[in-house]
């Protein structure tokens, strides 16, 4: 179903027989609606926003099409203001659909000590433009996916750690774009700590002796399903960022596809692939500052994750033209994001619904015990978090189990493989 589908009068039941129960009320609670002056009701309010996230509309161009469809009065300044408002309401219907249609149980917090905030970032358009005109860096937490930190800045200001506040005790997850050492020099000096995707020549490594540390020859020793890891140091500015590289064999099947897409994407981009590029291919391998009470499994298990939830941003980014930001402010950008996150719980719970639960695509009559059991068994686990992971036999990695693993002592730690036998790349 399109997105604009969704928003036609004849789906709109639909579409609220989806989200939590308690929305309407929560609108006034969480202050995104406090009079009827623009809007007859929440679901009024929503509808338009939608239109502004969902189908990726202006501001004016959404104020218009609401006076049309009789759903709101106001301008393209005024809705501005309500979107601004209306971040922590987006939020909680989001939460609220993946709780409702997508997770199996509510997730633990990862760990007593912990607080897991996973960088990213995109480059956005503004409307009429060819190239980059403004990159979003915004940090979510983790289980919660709350985006507790967003900053917009202009397109020479690259992704890294550095664009964000680090606090004692955060555990910064990144992929290879904050592989940097100003940027991990920025966590550690806060008091944080990180497991980053690095590559064969992402940062200057050295082993304890102060020699150049050669990784591929490492990781050329690692066997199938064997993890190791490997104390280096990152010298910056006169001090050692003391860290270590963790690695694992991938399988033959996870080998053929990275190396077959990297030769794609090179080819396209008209570049040379190295050897030594399609040798690297062959592992996934983090640099973590994390000491040694945390196994290397364990490293691995947090990496995953992190890789899901970027595929789930990935989806976003090209099925809902995350691309391109109407608003630089940093409260509109972050209600923005939540409005997208929420689309795409929808957009997932629709799926579920309309292939798993009910050939007519949606819930009718009072819920019964055998109607609730029913979906407790179908239910799916947070597809848009790990998709075309699962499988029957091994289910997709989950929070609980970074929680336990985290709890345990290195010795009875517990390899936690993807479904191809290595881990999820």
């Amino acid at each position: 179903m399109r997105q604009h589908d969704m928003l036609s009068d004849e789906n709109w039941g639909v579409i609220e027989s989806l989200l939590p129960e308690g929305w309407q009320e929560k609108v006034k609670e969480l202050g995104a609606y406090q009079r009827k002056r623009a809007f007859g009701g929440a679901a009024e309010l929503l509808r338009t926003l939608l239109i502004h996230v969902a189908e990726g509309q202006s501001f004016r161009v959404t104020a218009a099409l609401a006076g049309e469809g009789g759903l709101a009065d106001l301008s393209d300044v005024a809705l501005n203001k309500r979107l601004r408002r209306a971040g922590a309401w987006l939020l909680w219907m989001a939460a609220g659909v993946s709780e409702k249609w997508l997770r199996p149980e509510p997730a633990p917090s990862l760990d007593r000590s912990l607080r897991v905030r996973l960088a990213d970032g995109t480059a956005v358009q503004e409307p009429g433009s060819k190239g980059t005109s403004w990159r979003i860096h915004y940090s979510l937490e983790l289980p919660s996916l709350h985006c507790d930190e967003v900053k917009v800045t202009g397109p020479e200001e690259a992704e890294s750690f550095s664009q964000f506040t680090v606090q004692p005790g955060d555990l910064w997850l990144g992929d290879r774009a904050y592989a940097k050492r100003s940027g991990i020099y920025h966590v550690v000096s806060q008091g944080g700590d990180v497991p980053v995707r690095t590559g064969v020549r992402s940062m200057v490594l050295n082993d304890e002796q102060g020699q150049r540390f050669d990784v591929l020859a490492h990781l050329r020793r690692l066997r199938y399903q064997h993890v190791r890891d490997w104390p280096v140091t990152v010298p910056y500015k006169g001090s050692q960022i003391m860290g270590r590289i963790v690695g694992v064999r991938k399988s033959e099947e996870a080998t053929r596809r990275d190396q077959k897409r990297i030769q794609r994407e090179n080819s396209r981009k008209g570049r040379k692939t190295r050897p030594e590029t399609l040798e690297a291919a062959r592992y996934t391998f983090v640099f973590t500052t994390l000491d040694q009470s945390i196994a290397p499994e364990t490293i691995l298990t947090i990496y995953r994750i992190r890789w899901q939830i970027e595929l789930a941003f990935k989806r976003l980014k090209s099925l809902l033209g995350l691309g391109r930001l109407h608003n630089q402010n940093p409260e509109s950008a972050k209600a923005w994001l939540y409005g997208k996150l929420l689309t795409a719980c929808l957009l997932e719970a629709l799926a579920v619904a309309a292939t798993r639960f009910f050939p007519w695509g949606y819930p009718v009559g009072p819920s019964t015990a055998q109607t609730t059991e029913s979906l407790e068994r179908t239910r799916a686990h947070v597809s848009i978090l790990s998709p075309g992971t699962a499988s029957p036999q091994q289910p997709p990695v989950s929070t609980e189990a970074v929680a336990k693993t985290l709890s345990h002592s290195p010795g009875k730690t517990e390899k936690t493989p993807a479904p191809d036998g290595g881990f999820a790349e």
